[in-house]
C-alpha cells in the first residue's frame, strides 16, 4: 500500500476544489492506482489560512507519504519546509524557479517538480482584455497575496504592460477577508474609472465569492486567472484549465511511484488558455462586450 498526500490551500467544502482532487484520483485509477486497494490518499485542506497551511503540511510530513500533490506556491513551499526529503508534485505554481522551488524548468534538480499555470507575459493579456471589455478604465488594482513568492514577479509583469495600454497599476495586497473588503472599498481600487486584476492563490480562491460580490457591489470590472471566478459571477477570466493540470499531475505521481527520479521530470508549462465571459455580469456593470471578444471566448455565461 503506497501512500499519497494531497495538500490543498482551499476549503474542503468547496465543490469546485473537490472536483479537482476527484479528477486527480480518477486519473490515478486510470493508471492502475486505486485508493484503498494499492494506494491510500491522505487529503489535507488549509481553508485559506496560512497558519493552518503550515499545520496541515506538518501533518502530511508526519505520515511519511511516498509523494505529495501540492496546489499552488504557498502549499508547495510549506511542504518543502515540513518534508524536505519528500517527493512533491505541484500544480498551479506560477514561477517555480523564481520562488526557489526548482533549479530550472528542464532540470528541477531536487525532489520537487510539477505543472505551472501561466507565464508572466500573461499579465499584459489580462490588462488588454480588461480594457477591451471596459475601455473607460484608466487605473487597475492588482489584488494579490503578498506572502506568495511569485507575487512580485506577477506585479512587475503587469506594471510593465500598463503604460502601453494607458493604465496606472496599484498593488492591493490581501491576506484574508477583512483585507479584501478594505481593499475593494477604498482607493486605489474604489476611486472611479478603475478595474481589478485578481491574482489567484489559496487566499483569493478561498474568498472568491466575497471578491465577486464586492466587485459587483462597487461596480468594478474585474479579470481573474481562473474560470471558477466567472462561474461564481465574475466578469471575465483568461486562464488554464485547472482540471487538466490535476489530471496531468497523476502521470508524474505514477512515474514517481514506479521509481522515476523527481529531478529527471521537467516542470511542464501550459500550452492552452481559455477565455470565459459572464454576459450577465457585464450587463449589470453597464458594459457592452465587443463581438470580437465574444467570438474568441471558450465559454459565454448568459
Amino acid at each position: 500500500m503506497r501512500r499519497i498526500g494531497v495538500l490543498m490551500g482551499t476549503e474542503e467544502s468547496d465543490p469546485d476544489q473537490k472536483a479537482l482532487v476527484s479528477a486527480f484520483a480518477q486519473a490515478l485509477a486510470d493508471l492502475g492506482w486505486r485508493d484503498g486497494r494499492n494506494i491510500r490518499i491522505e487529503y489535507r485542506w488549509a481553508s485559506g489560512d496560512t497558519g493552518r497551511l503550515r499545520e496541515k503540511a506538518a501533518e502530511l510530513a508526519s505520515i511519511a507519504p511516498d509523494v505529495v500533490l501540492a496546489q499552488g506556491t504557498a502549499p508547495t513551499t510549506a511542504l518543502r519546509q515540513a518534508a524536505p526529503a519528500t517527493a512533491i508534485v505541484f500544480v498551479m505554481v506560477t514561477d517555480p524557479v523564481g520562488s526557489g522551488l526548482v533549479s530550472s524548468l528542464a532540470h528541477p534538480g531536487g525532489n520537487i517538480t510539477g505543472f505551472t499555470n501561466y507565464e508572466y507575459a500573461l499579465g499584459g493579456k489580462w490588462l488588454e482584455t480588461l480594457r477591451e471589455i471596459a475601455p473607460g478604465i484608466n487605473r487597475v488594482a492588482v489584488m494579490h497575496n503578498p506572502d506568495n513568492a511569485a507575487a512580485p514577479g506577477q506585479l512587475r509583469a503587469i506594471e510593465a504592460a500598463a503604460p502601453a495600454l494607458g493604465v496606472q497599476v496599484a498593488a492591493a495586497p490581501v491576506r484574508g477577508a477583512a483585507e479584501i473588503e478594505h481593499a475593494i472599498a477604498t482607493p486605489p481600487v474604489n476611486g472611479g474609472l478603475g478595474g481589478l486584476v485578481v491574482l489567484v492563490d489559496f487566499i483569493t480562491l478561498t474568498h472568491r465569492d466575497l471578491i465577486v460580490t464586492l466587485a459587483a457591489r462597487h461596480r468594478l470590472p474585474a479579470i481573474f486567472n481562473l474560470s471558477v471566478f466567472v462561474k461564481s459571477g465574475g466578469l471575465v477570466s483568461y486562464s488554464i484549465n485547472p482540471t487538466d493540470l490535476f489530471h496531468r499531475a497523476a502521470s508524474y505521481v505514477d512515474r514517481i511511484l514506479k521509481g522515476a527520479k523527481v529531478a529527471a521530470l521537467p516542470v511542464q508549462q501550459p500550452t492552452k488558455f481559455e477565455l470565459h465571459v459572464n454576459l450577465k455580469t457585464a450587463k449589470a456593470l453597464g458594459l457592452e462586450v465587443p463581438p470580437t471578444l465574444l467570438a474568441r471566448a471558450d465559454e459565454v455565461i448568459e
